[in-house]
């Protein structure tokens, strides 16, 4: 199998390109190093391609070694012809791979099995070749043996009836037809299983073509299964089925078809239907498993570019009832000022209300506060309302309702505990708020991703898939933003590409004895070899002598970058004072491939370079709307149908978008409403973080459920 080829034709991309790529892949090189450093390589390919182009490399990989097993295995049986290794040679799957397999693969003693050692193989021939004069009783006749066990005529056909059955479940041919007939005309079936109040009542008698069936459904419908509330199947129509199967093994006109026929049906009911059915539904499960981890990382990376909340001394409330609400103040470079505990959120306490009071607006006051980050677990309504009743005396100031998911993973475990070990759980959470706000990439690289609550089923999904999806995901986050190695937490310098947690706990050490004031020193981090080196050192930044240490622009372009400065005229300390307005015009004036050829560079890696030296550091977050302060509170309550609000879209997934409008609750946002214009998923109008105008349709206080549009007057 050409591999190359196939990559080529499915990515619609170059063959040469992805030869290149799969030897840098092969090399060792991260992807997000190949996708920023490696453009004039990859035909500037980005890092989301790339993984989809390194996963299916190893897919077709595996198919190879699969290929050269079954091949080893047959070949060992005596048994492999041209023809058999045509055809694996041809399979472009593995279930097709299977499917030629399954005649030799060892088995478990089946009924076929035990009428072979009975000596009845012959006559399943006799049979099959269906002569006609041929009368399969008479046939049957010559192997009775109540030695072995065949007393009649009718127990010998019924046991080459069984062989017939095997035989024609194992013919690959008959396999792919009845496959291809399933996928495209079977309907996936769930009936209740039991009764019971249940959140699968929508299930409990519903039917969806197989070729339609929504990945979210799929998802829900195979919980419901696991919970045991539903029973569930893949029907086809039985017709459809025997056509097939008959048209593959009948020959009309003798008196053995009959058998052959009855061998068919036993062939379908008992053989191939549930092993069909098991390949039918975990594709849809599989399918929907790639959708959702698609979702979820979509939705993850939406999260984690939020832009940063800078200049902003910010106090993070964790919020809580008996235990009171914890405070934490945060200067504008996330350093801890000062801790506290207010008790506000339980009916009475006035006496310890207006303590809290106080002590909030000396925070404010004190610290020049000027944006509070409020969590949203228990008590945060009772908090808001009071962070709000404050906010008259306190002009200038305004707050934001901050997730708290994973905060306790994060809160109970690494820098957390290491750099506020006198701090409780809740105090650390209150600093997590305040610096989730300032920096969201910061913190949340220090949560597990399938804590974030950011997907659909992530706890139905195939873990080892999703956490290494999530896992590209917030190393291609990381990267794309860089990471300023002097202040950064080992957290984020862990998912630096090239890094991984032992080098980051080594950067950390190195920077505490060291310091660190150049990329070059970085070499001197133990067990930071060349390629680690090479791999990393474009994403992290350090402001030291040399400037463009703290630029975009990989040590490897150095002298290109230079040589570039002193044919322009420049001094590459201008890079320090925000960097040279105009370089790439004049770069354009002057031809970027005459420059090309000067320097020895290719044109992709030139104009990186000129964006850089441009505007150093560029953060990628900056051209993202920033997140929705507020200085009021909403009731759900106080919602009408019609009103028109503004929110932050929380969670995408494959019927909606959830959006925060301030009151508590997430609305939903239904895909029927997003838009004027018929759309296949949502992602293709919102992501997470975005700040929406939305149009309330319904309101269901007691069960706190909202309604939302997008498009105003859509019901």
């Amino acid at each position: 199998m050409d591999i190359t080829a196939i990559l080529a034709r499915e990515f619609e991309t170059g063959s040469a390109i992805v030869a290149r790529i799969v030897s840098l892949i092969d090399e060792g090189n991260t992807i997000p190093f190949i996708a920023r450093y490696r453009k004039e390589q990859t035909g500037a390919m980005d890092d989301q391609k790339l993984r989809e182009l390194s996963e299916r490399l190893e897919y077709l990989r595996a198919m190879d070694r699969r290929r050269e097993q079954i091949r080893a295995a047959v070949e060992e049986q005596g048994k492999l012809d041209d023809a058999l290794s045509a055809k694996l040679l041809a399979a472009s799957t593995l279930s097709e791979l299977e499917d030629l397999y399954r005649p030799y693969k060892p088995k478990r003693r089946t009924r076929a099995m035990i009428a072979r050692e009975k000596g009845v193989e012959p006559l399943a021939d006799a049979l099959i070749a269906q002569r006609r004069g041929d009368d399969p009783l008479a046939l049957a006749a010559a192997y009775v043996s109540e030695e072995k066990g065949v007393p009649d005529a009718q127990t010998a056909l019924q046991l080459a009836q069984d062989i017939l059955a095997e035989r024609i479940s194992d013919d690959a041919a008959i396999r792919a037809s009845l496959r291809a007939l399933v996928r495209r005309t079977g309907v996936l079936r769930s009936v209740a299983a039991k009764e019971g109040e249940n959140v699968y009542q929508q299930y409990a008698d519903y039917r969806e073509p197989v070729l339609r069936a929504a990945g979210h459904r799929i998802l829900a419908i195979n919980r419901g299964e696991r919970e045991e509330w539903l029973r569930v199947s893949v029907e086809v129509d039985e017709e459809q089925v025997n056509q097939i199967i008959c048209r593959a093994v009948i020959r009309p006109g003798s008196a053995c078809c009959e058998v052959v026929r009855a061998a068919a049906r036993d062939a379908w009911g008992r053989l191939i239907a549930p092993s069909l059915e098991r390949e039918i539904r975990n594709e849809l499960t599989d399918r929907a498993n790639e959708g959702a981890i698609r979702v979820f990382g979509q939705n993850l990376r939406q999260l984690l570019m939020q832009p940063p909340v800078r200049g902003k001394v910010t106090l993070g409330v964790d919020p809580g009832f008996r235990t009171g609400c914890k405070l934490a103040v945060v200067d504008a470079n996330g350093r801890v000022l000062e801790t506290g505990v207010g008790y506000f959120t339980l009916p009475g306490q006035e006496q310890q209300k207006a303590r809290a009071k106080a002590l909030i607006l000396s925070m404010i006051r004190r610290y020049g506060v000027t944006a509070i980050a409020i969590g949203n677990g228990t008590a945060s309504r009772e908090s808001e309302q009071f962070i709000v009743s404050l906010l008259p005396e306190a002009p200038g100031v305004a707050y934001t309702i901050v997730s708290e998911a994973g905060a306790s993973v994060y809160s109970a475990s690494k820098l957390a505990a290491k750099e506020f070990p006198d701090y409780d759980v809740s105090l650390r959470s209150a600093v997590s708020i305040a610096r989730r706000l300032q920096d969201p990439l910061a913190e949340l690289v220090k949560i597990d991703p399938k804590a974030i609550g950011v997907g659909q089923y992530q706890h139905d999904l195939k873990q080892a898939e999703l956490e290494s999806a999530l896992a590209g995901v917030v190393e291609s986050c990381v990267s794309s933003v860089g990471v300023d190695v002097e202040t950064a937490s080992a957290s984020l310098l862990t998912h630096v590409a090239g890094i991984g947690e032992t080098l980051a706990g080594n950067i950390i050490a190195y920077r505490e004895e060291n310091g660190i004031t150049s990329r070059a020193q970085l070499k001197k981090v133990p067990k930071l070899g060349p390629k680690a080196f090479e791999q990393c050192a474009g994403f992290l930044r350090v402001h030291g002598s040399n400037p463009l240490d703290a630029t975009a622009v990989h040590p490897e372009s150095y002298p290109v970058a230079r040589a570039l400065l002193e044919h322009m005229g420049v001094d590459a300390k201008a890079l320090s004072r925000g960097g040279i307005e105009g370089i790439m015009a004049r770069a354009e004036q002057e031809g970027i491939g005459k420059l090309c050829a000067a320097l020895n560079v290719g044109e992709m890696t030139l104009r990186d370079i000129l964006s850089e030296l441009e505007k150093p550091g560029r953060d990628p977050r900056e051209a993202l709307p920033a997140p929705v302060l507020r200085t009021d509170v909403l009731d759900i309550s106080d919602l009408t149908p019609g009103m028109e609000l503004t929110g932050t879209v929380r969670n995408v997934i494959d019927f909606g978008a959830f959006v925060d409008i301030g009151v508590h609750q997430d609305g939903l946002v239904h895909i029927s409403r997003m838009a004027d214009r018929y759309i296949r998923h949502p992602s293709e109008v919102v992501s997470v973080g975005d700040v929406v105008k939305v149009y309330v349709v319904d309101v269901d206080v007691k069960k706190k459920r909202i309604a939302l549009s997008m498009v105003k007057g859509r019901t």
